[in-house]
């Protein structure tokens, strides 16, 4: 290796080690405004899902196994609590599908202690503009309130059920309805575990 070589590849080495630092020490700088972003986020859409609450609900959680994934890791679903003067006023939780025409669909539920849902938010999705990213509308969302398990046929009108679809576009409201409906399923299936948490106002 001759000597214009063996200088190139030790500058070469210096800048990837300065930038490598400079990158670490951007992340260590802003992990904390990064993290504390998400937690307002996640906070707002549980605000908007659930009935008042003056606790936090994101640090009163519980936190159950809900399978395994395709690497045999454990899949975990956290409910969060929402109270008023320490009594239980609804339960919080995101449901997630794959099923959305351009993929993952992610919506966080809430329902009353009774599983009734009381609101739902889309918090994540990439469904095409102006056909399945109408799941964002509040005249879309309004028809889960009140529904539950017991008293609602969880498919879209088309494939025979009563939630509404879009002309031109079922795969997006099809995927929600069925991720919300898979998800309610995991909480009636879960309550006792749920409810363990020594809640009161049941």
């Amino acid at each position: 290796m001759n000597k214009e070589v063996l200088k190139m590849v030790v500058v070469l080495t210096i800048v990837a080690t300065l930038a490598a630092t400079s990158l670490a020490k951007v992340y260590d700088l802003t992990k904390d405004a990064i993290a504390e972003s998400k937690r307002q986020e996640m906070l707002r859409a549980i605000k908007t899902v659930l009935p008042p609450y003056d606790n936090e609900p994101d640090q009163d959680t519980v936190e159950l196994i809900a399978g395994k994934n395709k690497k045999g890791e454990d899949v975990k679903k956290i409910f969060y609590l929402g109270k008023k003067e320490a009594e239980l006023q609804g339960i919080a939780f995101k449901a997630s599908t794959m099923e959305g025409y351009s993929g993952l669909i992610e919506v966080m539920v809430g329902v009353d202690p009774f599983g009734i849902v009381t609101a739902i938010e889309i918090i994540t999705h990439a469904e095409t503009p102006g056909l399945g990213d109408r799941i964002v509308k509040l005249s879309y969302k309004k028809i889960f309130k009140g529904k539950s398990l017991a008293n609602a046929k969880w498919l879209v009108k088309k494939d025979g059920g009563e939630f509404d679809q879009f002309t031109g576009a079922t795969i997006s409201p099809r995927a929600v309805t069925k991720a919300v409906k898979e998800g309610l399923q995991f909480f009636a299936a879960n309550k006792d575990k749920i409810f363990n948490k020594n809640v009161t106002g049941l």
